[in-house]
């Protein structure tokens, strides 16, 4: 079973091998066979428009691991992990939501106010900070079947995507590709759920910004609500 790992980056190929906490963790990771780099390096694309693009191109037995660059796999038994999560759900993800509210503007908030849902809803753990192994936020229980995941790190088998017929949409092209991933996963039959993986992020999330803003609209006006 090969296990893609897609990830677009600003760097340069030599920059994300040497500097970025992806490519430093998959060069600890290269003695696992089953993982198959495909990186997308000085990338200026949206993230959908390069996501779809391996989807498309992937043999129909793969896994594809969607990643930002910015994200250090702390965990040695990363391969398994996945796998054992894509036996239980159709696309996993490191946090989520186990339901959704009325115009969300992000999978943990309920509000433009950005107010933190209620824990009895989120899932999962993500550790933060510019090294691995960084100070653990505790979201929830997980395994956990969810509605929103975060985009951090998204995972799926390319035969439920095209069983689904399930893709990225490219109008949101780096703030809200997530969220309208996991509404089209799940109007479309398939289950979305919170896997127990370590990572380490190096980056909180950028929300409301002016792009962001535009994505916020162009949510709602796909979506309804």
């Amino acid at each position: 079973m090969r296990i893609e790992i897609v990830s677009a980056t600003r760097k340069n190929r030599a920059e994300f091998i040497a500097d970025s906490a992806l490519g430093i963790s998959l060069l600890r990771l290269q003695g696992d066979p089953r993982i198959l780099p495909r990186i997308y390096p000085a990338n200026t694309r949206g993230l959908p428009l390069v996501y779809n693009e391996r989807i498309e191109a992937a043999s129909p037995d793969s896994i594809l691991v969607f990643v930002h660059d910015d994200v250090w796999i702390d965990d040695i038994f990363f391969s398994q992990r996945i796998i054992e999560g894509l036996e239980r759900f159709d696309v996993i993800g490191v946090a989520g939501n186990r339901r959704r509210v009325r115009s969300q503007p992000a999978w943990i908030y309920t509000d433009l106010g950005f107010t933190v849902d209620r824990g009895e809803y989120l899932s999962g753990a993500v550790a933060h900070g510019k090294q691995p192994f960084g100070p653990i936020t505790w979201f929830g229980p997980a395994p956990a079947p969810c509605e929103l995941l975060d985009g951090l790190l998204l995972a799926a088998k390319k035969s439920s995507l095209d069983l689904g017929r399930v893709r990225f949409d490219p109008r949101f092209d780096f703030h809200f590709y997530d969220m309208d991933f996991c509404r089209s996963a799940r109007k479309r039959g398939l289950s979305v759920g919170c896997w127990p993986l370590s990572v380490t992020h190096q980056s909180g999330g950028a929300y409301g910004g002016e792009a962001w803003r535009r994505g916020y609209h162009d949510y709602l006006a796909k979506w309804g609500d």
